[in-house]
């Protein structure tokens, strides 16, 4: 874990280590105890439409928010002091757009390998994400930019 600054949210985890955790374990666990359903997606198919999920969350909200806070300064490490809300691009739909991000590319990853333990896992990576992460950040964030962020936080959603 990184040093904590001062000036930086009390973020206790790697955020990309959860959804990293999350793929780990179901396939861990896919292989101890592979749930069978009657359902499952072809090869090809799965391959495309997992890999255009994995894209769409890449390509629609975790690379544009990283870009807008390299192009604003800041820097999209927790543990680094937080110099302005960002508001714009994917920020006016969601307040964690990377983490959306990370947890859709968990579900995208799911269709590829059609992993139901990966499915599954998906939902408790999101609570770890807020419970570890975004609540420390959401804290900090309030302690340093008070009614502007909690403003922010009214008219924006957590997730989506």
């Amino acid at each position: 874990m990184a040093v904590q600054s001062n000036d930086a949210a009390a973020v206790r985890i790697f955020p990309p280590a959860v959804p990293l955790g999350v793929v780990v374990l179901g396939v861990v666990l896919h292989h101890l105890a592979p749930i069978e359903l009657d359902f499952s997606i072809p090869r090809p198919e799965r391959y495309w439409i997992g890999g255009l999920i994995v894209a769409g969350a890449v390509l629609g909200l975790g690379l544009p928010s990283v870009v807008m806070f390299r192009r604003g300064g800041q820097s999209e490490n927790p543990w680094k002091p937080t110099t302005h809300i960002e508001e714009r691009g994917p920020f006016r739909v969601t307040r964690n757009p990377m983490y959306v991000q990370m947890l859709v590319t968990c579900l995208g990853l799911a269709v590829v390998l059609m992993n139901w333990w990966v499915m599954i896992l998906t939902p408790i990576g999101a609570l770890l994400l807020r419970q570890l992460v975004i609540l420390p950040e959401e804290e900090y964030l309030e302690r340093k930019f008070g009614d502007s962020y909690r403003s922010y936080k009214s008219r924006v959603r957590r997730w989506l």
